[in-house]
């Protein structure tokens, strides 16, 4: 039997017939500070969902479209969202260290104060991103698309770990 529980342990939904992600996707409006611990939303549909405080530490989030969601201070920890869609996704505040975001679609996201910690960013789409005093202390950001993307706060003439200067990146429109 499927169970979505929230981190205080109050039940949100169950259904013997139902997947976890099933539930999820049918619960999206609300699932704040929902306990999603290591849980298979592979192309979860999580459009516009309500992920609030969710943790989501260990997440298989690969290819799910998670565009225009609230994931303001998710735990992400380890999470695996290659590929995943995030456009215009609330991340505020959000622990993203470690996590796998190779290849995600992040245009117009906002990670401001998000840390990044780790995070395999290879390859993911930044375009016009907040990433204003986000973390991104060991973050790889090889062959990423920072056009247009916010990086206050971060070392004005320092280099990236996409070898470009971080000054140069911010100020393209």
């Amino acid at each position: 039997m499927a169970q979505l529980k929230r981190i205080s342990g109050e039940l949100i939904a169950e259904n013997e017939n139902k997947s976890l992600k099933q539930l999820a996707e049918r619960h999206k409006a609300d699932l704040r500070r929902a306990d999603l611990t290591g849980a298979d939303l592979r192309r979860a549909y999580l459009i516009e969902a309500d992920l609030t405080g969710a943790d989501l530490r260990r997440a298989d989030l690969i290819e799910a479209d998670l565009s225009w969601a609230d994931l303001s201070g998710a735990d992400l920890t380890g999470a695996d969202l290659r590929r995943a869609y995030l456009i215009e996704a609330d991340l505020r505040r959000a622990d993203l260290r470690r996590a796998y975001l190779i290849e995600a679609v992040l245009r117009r996201a906002d990670l401001s104060g998000a840390d990044l910690s780790g995070a395999d960013l290879r390859r993911a789409d930044l375009r016009r991103a907040d990433l204003s005093w986000a973390v991104l202390s060991g973050a790889d950001l090889s062959g990423a698309d920072l056009t247009g993307a916010d990086l206050t706060g971060q070392y004005s003439a320092g280099q990236s770990s996409a070898g470009q200067k971080t000054k140069k990146i911010g100020s393209e429109s």
